[in-house]
């Protein structure tokens, strides 16, 4: 795989991407298609949505082209799955849709992928766990589900969802590159450049939002990427720890924050501000330096992630990655609690 061809690629992509996020920007003004803030809004002016519809887009068609092009292997069940995914979600971001509607669709595309591609193994501690291929796939569509509406619950705040973006297509793509995957490689890449372009308007202050088709897309994908490689190859076989490690800090934020909202008996289906991102942002910091932090955590667990396949299927060294990545966003949450205001 010539990285050149990437470079080239991602800087196309970049650009495209840029150019459709600003006629977006353009149309949803035009249609009034505004995220319009309320008590639980972390933004305080009226803001196009739907950005993330142009990631999407352009990163399925230029993956799909590239691979058609290049004689490359493409996953038509990530694929339409993928596009399930946008269309539902684009059709929230225009005119809302019940909760039970939109996971009913995500959890059919989740089983085409898997149907098409098998399901992730599944790891208990640092070893492979003997498990049928039925418990295997229920826990695969689990996961990718869930990480579908984690990513969208992470995505309040001006970059943050973007920036994590970058970091995890990075660590995809340099897996894809070192392991010779050429489909993951390229998806990873389309995905980070068509982010990046995309966070020229959404940096703070923010001149569009991403929305669910932009966020569930990213949720989908950097759930399921690790089934492209083929059976048997190291990246698919610890592809759902890795799926895990490149998005951590949002894995982490949203599943600590269900937690603790289900134990303070909330109704967890109810717009909040209990993220932990969301509180830094209460008590002063601004959404630039907060996605900088998530950024930056994100970024340090790809790295570790990134040299997994090289030590095998020892999970040791992740995992502490992970626990220290986790105690880093619960001290920093604690030590900024004084600052904290009334609910």
């Amino acid at each position: 795989m010539n990285p050149s061809v990437l470079t080239i690629l991602a800087v196309i992509v970049f650009v495209v991407s840029a150019a459709g996020v600003f006629l977006v920007r353009r149309w949803t003004l035009a249609k009034g298609i505004l995220d319009v803030p309320n008590e639980r809004s972390s933004h305080s002016l009226p803001t196009p949505r739907g950005g993330g519809i142009v990631i999407a887009c352009i990163s399925l068609a230029a993956f799909v082209i590239y691979s058609t092009s290049a004689h490359s292997t493409i996953s038509y069940g990530f694929v339409a799955g993928a596009v399930l995914v946008v269309a539902i979600s684009w059709i929230d971001d225009l005119r809302g849709l019940p909760p039970f509607v939109r996971i009913a669709v995500h959890t059919v595309a989740t089983a085409i992928v898997l149907i098409d591609r098998g399901p992730f193994p599944i790891f208990f501690g640092g070893q492979q766990a003997e498990l049928s291929s039925v418990i295997e796939f229920g826990i695969s569509l689990l996961f990718i589900v869930w990480l579908i509406n984690a990513y969208n619950f992470m995505d309040g705040i001006d970059g943050i969802a973007g920036i994590q973006a970058l970091a995890a297509a990075a660590g995809w793509c340099v897996l894809g590159v070192i392991s010779g995957q050429v489909e993951l490689a390229i998806l990873a890449s389309v995905i980070f450049a068509s982010s990046l372009g995309f966070l020229v308007f959404n940096w703070q202050p923010a001149k569009i939002f991403m929305g669910d088709a932009g966020s569930a897309f990213l949720g989908f994908t950097f759930a399921s990427i690790g089934l492209l490689a083929p059976n048997g190859s190291g990246i698919r076989t610890i592809g759902l720890p890795l799926a895990c490690f490149l998005v951590w800090p949002f894995l982490f934020d949203s599943l600590y924050t269900l937690v603790r909202r289900l134990l303070r008996r909330e109704k967890v289906w109810h717009a909040h501000r209990s993220h932990i991102y969301q509180q830094l942002v209460r008590r002063g910091y601004s959404h630039a330096t907060v996605s900088i932090f998530y950024g930056f955590l994100a970024l340090a667990g790809g790295v570790v992630a990134v040299t997994m396949p090289a030590i095998g299927q020892s999970l040791i060294p992740a995992w502490i990655a992970a626990a220290a990545i986790c105690v880093i966003l619960l001290g920093v949450e604690l030590i900024t609690a004084p600052r904290r205001i009334s609910e």
